[in-house]
């Protein structure tokens, strides 16, 4: 995807569209207490019995209410709202400029159609600068071997993958693990070679999957048949580190590198 084109990425094509709501004669009581199971957005978007937003109702607007008032007598109702044809990057300003960590999504009708978070917005750009790392590294193959080399998009089995790097950074792997568990990694750039899978991008993303039991991961495929070219440079890379799954990366920590030292607290 070209930058021409992510400029016409719509709101639509990152909103979450599963989005728990309230009505508005429930009592807050009932509310408190879906709130206590862990709402993804720290409240829930008020809606009639036709899905048409009315305001939101958080955390906030319910202290020290009574529980058997209606949540219509203390939702806000001045709430932010995009459509779902809004650029993803005019959508994302105003999350920078509100404050505000989502907007709702609604049609012409007000009818509510999702959520719009800035982790979406984290998650577009993502996959926006993820193809032009595809594009190089399919430049970069094709130069080095004189070599045709196809591009698809599936997912892998972490747990098959041949590494090409002998370390990754333990900080970076913690973020990683962050982004995994959030729906915000970035897909692997992997290559497929006849019944191998070398992982060419991604180490600390796919070491993060295998740590947190993840079988499977969305990725880039770059194939290149062995009739056509003998030997690899990276899968010999691979071979001379003695590289054969995951398990043979080093996590480098630095904290407990020898040169890093730690102050003894004061007394």
């Amino acid at each position: 995807m070209t930058p021409i084109e992510f400029d016409d990425v719509r709101v639509d094509a990152y909103m979450t569209t599963d989005v728990d709501t309230a009505r508005p004669d429930e009592w807050v009581t009932d509310v408190v207490d879906r709130l206590k199971d862990g709402v993804e957005y720290g409240g829930l978007p008020v809606c009639d019995d036709d899905g048409r937003l009315l305001g939101f109702v958080g955390a906030i607007d319910l202290l020290e209410v009574p529980g058997d008032d209606p949540v219509e007598a203390v939702m806000s109702r001045d709430v932010v709202v995009v459509r779902p044809e809004m650029k993803v990057k005019n959508a994302a300003r105003v999350i920078l400029r509100s404050g505000h960590q989502f907007l709702p999504v609604v049609d012409d009708d007000h009818e509510l159609l999702g959520l719009f978070s800035n982790g979406d917005a984290v998650r577009s750009g993502i996959e926006r600068t993820t193809p032009s790392k595809v594009e190089s590294t399919r430049e970069m193959l094709e130069r080095t071997h004189g070599a045709s080399v196809g591009v698809s998009e599936r997912s892998v089995v972490v747990s098959s993958l041949i590494p090409t790097q002998r370390e990754v950074y333990a900080d970076e792997l913690e973020g990683r693990k962050y982004e995994l568990q959030h729906g915000l990694a970035e897909p692997l750039i992997v290559l497929s070679y006849g019944c191998e899978t070398l992982l060419v991008d991604g180490h600390h993303r796919a070491l993060a999957a295998n740590e947190l039991d993840v079988e499977r991961m969305q990725a880039y495929v770059l194939t290149v048949s062995p009739d056509e070219v003998g030997e690899l440079g990276l899968r010999r890379m691979a071979r001379i580190g003695g590289l054969v799954s995951l398990a043979d990366v080093t996590v480098n920590d630095y904290l407990t590198h020898p040169l890093v030292e730690k102050t003894e607290p004061s007394r």
